[in-house]
């Protein structure tokens, strides 16, 4: 079976959480099937709530309450954000949902004791007793992927995903379909390794009545919510789906072997003159700056008077070498900080880009940098 068909669905499947509600009855009119199909957020509250999908997903429980006390006071409600974090457990799994749920529980109970107000929001509209839910998700099913589907290889999980996800989760009215597809896809951004099931729900949420700008503002919302190599993923597949220039990518990626999720930034000129081979610069917040070595690149042997670099390895392998010391391995994840006054270098491997950030502390007025010699090739040569 073609693995496209399928990921228009969640992974993690768990028939219990709000039965099953399989009663005989009638499907959805056509009104309020197209009222389904229209985005109820406004523009800040759908960038809210694409950040809450997108840190439940990921599972980072300070962010995801920053981001929901962000989109409360945008006008979001508790009923919303809770129904949306319900139905993520069917694509994020149980845990992370009900985690997801408990810093929620967390917000509300922490604005009540400041006195900050909630809006509680519309629960959803009970089902009539003769509603039947295989009927109407198999309905649901089919105009969320543009064509009937059946999962013949596990009858089980294809009854599951019709009457239980898209029938009787679906059919809960305090989101649209609409509403529903920007969590789906906000979340998935947020999870690595299922492009194929983001695609799919891009598609997806065309068919549900995204507009292709509204899909477009998703990846943009994530990036000014300090998820950027999730919006990077966003917005790769979006911008294929759609057709159009992956901008984020290009401004973002800028091409470092393609793969690595930190900028590239602009040719390092105004220090080229202190480094052997081509650096890239990319200035961030707060005083923090990316650097990118090309492979084999690396500055001259240099002294920081009146400060204390920091340097934090983010992408690919390098060196760090003190005077009259081994050198010391970078790879992801390595932090290394330089005393004042001391003779260093620092640059990628012959076989690597190398990417790390750099900020000062302790910074003393007057404070200098003092550019010495290049490093030998007889030193750097030596590495592997």
């Amino acid at each position: 079976m073609d693995s496209g068909k399928l990921i228009i669905v969640c992974t993690t499947l768990v028939f219990t959480l709000f039965g099953t509600g399989c009663t005989k009855g009638t499907v959805k009119n056509e009104s309020s099937m197209q009222e389904m199909k229209s985005l109820t957020f406004n523009k800040e509250q759908a960038a809210c709530m694409a950040s809450i999908a997108c840190f439940e997903a990921k599972g980072d429980q300070e962010q995801l309450a920053r981001s929901i006390n962000e989109g409360l006071d945008a006008g979001l409600t508790v009923s919303q954000i809770k129904e949306a974090l319900s139905q993520l457990y069917a694509y994020t799994g149980f845990p992370r949902s009900l985690n997801a749920l408990g810093t929620l529980q967390s917000v509300i109970k922490k604005r009540a004791e400041s006195g900050i107000a909630v809006n509680d929001g519309m629960e959803a509209s009970p089902l009539p007793n003769d509603y039947d839910a295989l009927t109407q998700g198999t309905s649901v099913q089919t105009m969320l992927t543009g064509q009937p589907f059946n999962y013949d290889f596990c009858p089980a999980t294809d009854y599951y995903l019709k009457a239980h996800l898209f029938g009787d989760i679906f059919a809960r009215n305090n989101l649209t379909y609409a509403d529903r597809e920007l969590v789906t896809v906000s979340a998935l951004s947020g999870l690595e390794g299922v492009e194929p099931q983001l695609k799919a729900h891009v598609n997806g949420a065309r068919n549900m009545g995204l507009t292709d700008e509204q899909l477009l503002a998703i990846p943009v919302a994530l990036n000014s919510k300090s998820c950027r190599k999730e919006a990077q993923r966003a917005s790769k597949v979006i911008s294929s789906v759609l057709g159009v220039t992956d901008e984020i990518g290009l401004k973002s990626n800028n091409a470092v072997d393609l793969k690595s999720c930190w900028p590239k930034g602009a040719p390092n000129t105004a220090y080229a003159q202190y480094f052997t081979g081509n650096s890239y610069l990319a200035p961030m917040e707060a005083g923090v700056a990316n650097v990118t070595f090309e492979p084999g690149c690396r500055n001259f042997w240099h002294v920081h008077h009146g400060a204390v670099q920091v340097l934090i390895c983010v992408y690919g392998r390098g060196w760090y070498q003190e005077w009259g010391k081994p050198a010391v391995p970078l790879k992801e994840g390595t932090i290394i900080e330089i005393p004042e006054g001391v003779k260093h270098w620092h640059g990628a491997a012959k076989g690597s880009w190398m990417q790390h950030l750099t900020y000062h502390k302790n910074v003393q007025p007057n404070s200098t940098n003092e550019w010495l010699e290049p490093v030998s090739a007889d030193v750097y040569d030596l590495l592997p």
